[in-house]
């Protein structure tokens, strides 16, 4: 394929280079005369390991050229790669100029042309963009988007120093558009990239790249913040760090990493304040660690608004300990919704079976002495009974009894665990999907 790579920088010098080692001819089009001198003397615009072999080698075999003229690049190339720089703001949001300036000259080189054209962007920008992208280039080239061009929403995640191996190698591809055409020829471009190919709605692709930045940012603060604890301590820190990343069932892992209620349970807030205690004790400011619980207790805040928006008053909830197939009601995140929610003057009516009032001991018995003395009004035997009786149902477990619920068509329901069998009642309410 013949391909030209708006911007010059980063990732479209790695891109260029990448691309020409598959075979494909580049033209790369930038506003910086150095640059585009840089390439055409078959050199690389930046430092980067690997980098300046390939640009050198594309050269050579005359695969890659650099010129400032869009309109030529435009048209003597099948796909327009975006790279071009998207810096923040002083408030912190982006500024898209750049991006939207070429999006411009690209509908006026489109006006000239005749054949199909797939533009991707490569440039981090937040969810609307591939949208109004597509609506710059329809307004300055006079096509119809999705028959005469297609824009494709396609994520890089290059890392400075390794940029060359991760663009050859990458964990995954992301591609989203609205276009099955353009889809298709960003397969076959993509196609002996050695990862799989995720093709996504374009929301998703233009926002997962913030999503990866931000956890990798939070796990840095995370292992410097256990990292000042054990050095106050006078443990090694990566002796404790090394171990931790050795758990691949839960630690590192897709075990918790979907969205849905809060946690709770016996361990997770009494280990999570025994550190932060800890800390504390050892005079040290750990924000990160702190944050924890307090983002818990807004999530929780979230369920409780969301049943309030309902302006119902007889609310049905199946599903009191801390998660299915258990009757452990230590921290468990509903007990203080339903604590909440009494508070507030709702009726409350509770079904979980494999909580009884007989069987109650120890710890368990104590939270509902403490948070719900009325328990026993409030716990029915009969799932039908909740079901019949309630004008708000919250499912708070995943038991399997809960992914047939028949609902009449004036009920609501609201879902904090997410079982997709409830997704199509009609009146469903996802707590954060």
């Amino acid at each position: 394929m013949i391909i030209s790579i708006f911007g010059l920088g980063y990732v479209g010098c790695v891109g260029m280079g990448c691309m020409a080692q598959s075979g494909h001819t580049v033209i790369g089009v930038d506003v910086a005369p150095e640059k585009v001198e840089r390439i055409n003397s078959g050199k690389a615009t930046i430092v980067e390991k690997d980098i300046d072999e390939l640009i050198a080698n594309a050269h050579a075999l005359k695969l890659i050229r650099a010129t400032h003229d869009y309109k030529e690049a435009v048209l003597h190339s099948d796909i327009s790669f975006l790279c071009v720089g998207t810096p923040s703001t002083d408030k912190g949001h982006l500024n898209l100029d750049y991006i939207y300036q070429t999006a411009k000259e690209i509908g006026e080189a489109l006006e000239e042309k005749s054949t199909f054209h797939v533009v991707v962007i490569r440039s981090t920008v937040l969810p609307g963009t591939n949208d109004k992208l597509s609506a710059i280039i329809e307004k300055f080239s006079g096509k119809v988007r999705d028959i005469d061009f297609a824009v494709v929403s396609n994520p890089e995640f290059l890392r400075e120093g390794t940029a060359v191996a991760d663009y050859m190698n990458p964990p995954l591809t992301v591609l989203g558009s609205s276009c099955s055409k353009a889809i298709h020829i960003m397969q076959e471009l993509y196609k002996n990239t050695n990862s799989p190919i995720e093709v996504v709605a374009v929301e998703v692709a233009e926002l997962i790249k913030y999503v990866n930045n931000s956890y990798h940012a939070l796990k840095v603060v995370f292992a410097n913040e256990v990292g000042s604890v054990c050095k106050q301590l006078g443990v090694d820190s990566h002796e404790v760090m090394r171990i931790f990343c050795m758990d691949k069932q839960l630690n590192i892992s897709p075990y918790y990493f979907k969205p849905g209620f809060a946690y709770g349970g016996s361990c997770l807030p009494k280990d999570l304040k025994a550190l932060n205690t800890l800390a504390h004790d050892l005079y040290m400011e750990t924000p990160v660690l702190n944050a924890i619980d307090d983002s818990n207790v807004k999530h929780l805040n979230r369920v409780v608004q969301m049943i309030e928006h309902t302006q119902k008053r007889k609310i049905g909830v199946l599903g009191l300990s801390f998660k299915a197939g258990t009757d452990d009601m230590r921290n468990s995140p509903i007990v203080s919704i339903i604590e909440n929610l009494s508070g507030k003057g709702c009726e409350v009516r509770i079904y979980d079976k494999n909580v009884a009032l007989s069987r109650l001991i120890g710890k368990n018995k104590s939270v509902i002495t403490e948070k719900l003395p009325h328990l026993n009004s409030m716990l029915q035997d009969s799932l039908h009974s909740v079901l019949a009786w309630a004008e708000v149902l919250v499912v708070a477990n995943k038991e399997d009894e809960f992914k047939t619920l028949v609902l009449s068509d004036n009920q609501i329901v609201i879902d904090l665990v997410r079982i997709p069998e409830l997704e199509k009642q009609k009146n469903y309410k996802g707590l954060c999907w």
